[in-house]
């Protein structure tokens, strides 16, 4: 073989070498890719996962807090409806109270107009004065009535302490009458159905 053939081969056996050579390294360099590739995907994943679970977190984190400002706010408003209703029962309570005084102060002159009338029906004044004490007694009465006023009936009635105060006893022969009331001293009066004075009574014994 001649020298030429010789460095013919030689070059070509270099150049086979050099590009095997460049096919392993460009090979190399696509398995490095490759794997830079994968793992990015695996970076990617992993923190798409932790962005997944701290958004989750922050999801429940707020579902709490809206559950807890939910409870708070229908905890505020029961409180606010129980604080109202219970505003307007104290008023309305002040309103009765100041009513209740009021008829209270006045069951004195009622009973002053009783004792007038009773004395003129008995005396032998003019019927002028007898209808004018009535006129105005039955019109004092009427006003009061109509602001629940009532007169407790205990004449001949069962003693009853819920209305009833007793200031004597008077010994009676009558089985009947025994316990009941004999007489009224001073007559009691219920306002709604409350009572505001107790009826002064006698009772038989």
């Amino acid at each position: 073989m001649s020298e030429n053939t010789q460095k013919d081969v030689a070059k070509d056996v270099q150049e086979e070498l050099m590009q095997e050579n460049t096919a392993q390294e460009t090979q190399q360099k696509e398995e490095k890719k490759e794997e830079k590739k994968e793992k990015k995907s695996f970076l990617k994943k992993d923190a798409k996962k932790e962005k997944t679970a701290e958004l989750e977190k922050k999801i429940e984190e707020l579902e709490n807090k809206v559950a807890k400002d939910k409870d708070d706010y229908i905890r505020l408003m029961a409180e606010f409806d129980n604080f109202r209703r219970r505003t307007a029962q104290e008023k309305l309570e002040l309103v009765s109270m100041a009513s209740t005084d009021t008829i209270k102060g006045l069951l004195p002159v009622l009973d002053d107009c009783e004792r007038a009338l009773k004395v003129l029906l008995e005396s032998d004044d003019s019927d002028a004065a007898k209808e004018g004490t009535e006129l105005i007694y039955h019109k004092l009465m009427s006003y009061l009535q109509s602001k629940g006023l009532a007169v407790i009936e205990a004449m001949g009635k069962e003693f009853d302490t819920d209305q009833h105060e007793a200031v004597a006893q008077f010994p009676v022969p009558e089985e009947d009458k025994k316990g009941k009331v004999f007489d009224v001293v001073q007559t009691g009066y219920t306002l709604n159905g409350k009572v505001i004075r107790f009826a002064k009574v006698v009772v038989g014994i």
